[in-house]
């Protein structure tokens, strides 16, 4: 009885939590922070660069590319940030997927922000840090090639 009334308690909390997020950002955000997509290094055979950035915020980013003839096939990341940096970082790697090397360059964090439905003033550098990160990694690959 005592183990139901607990799992009915962190039930309960969660809701509370969810909610409460949803508040403070969209159901969107909570959705892809709680549930990112593109999550996690590339098989290092897969990797064509990576390239990682910490921001003022002192969250860092990193960027795994799989890149064919000026289209990145494939974006991974992760963060050790909050939760609107793995949804900023999630929400970059849907836009450039199967997109141009100079489509992602010209990503701006305005782009990722509208994506996202709006992120609150507070987390909008989120933004900034993922195409800052992208476009270093973009710069090093060209450095490279």
């Amino acid at each position: 009885m005592v183990k139901n009334q607990f799992n009915k308690f962190v039930d309960n909390l969660q809701k509370e939590v969810i909610e409460k997020e949803i508040e403070d950002y969209n159901e969107y955000i909570v959705q892809l922070f709680h549930n990112p997509k593109n999550w996690g290094r590339l098989p290092e055979n897969e990797i064509s660069i990576s390239q990682s950035y910490t921001g003022p915020c002192r969250d860092t980013m990193w960027f795994f590319l799989n890149i064919n003839d000026g289209v990145i096939e494939k974006a991974n990341f992760i963060t050790d940030g909050c939760g609107a940096s793995v949804a900023t970082a999630s929400q970059t790697t849907l836009l450039i997927e199967g997109k141009s090397l100079e489509f992602a360059e010209k990503l701006k964090s305005k782009d990722i922000d509208e994506a996202l439905k709006g992120l609150p003033e507070d987390h909008k550098h989120c933004a900034e840090l993922a195409v800052r990160t992208l476009k270093r990694a973009i710069k090093k690959y060209k450095d490279k090639i």
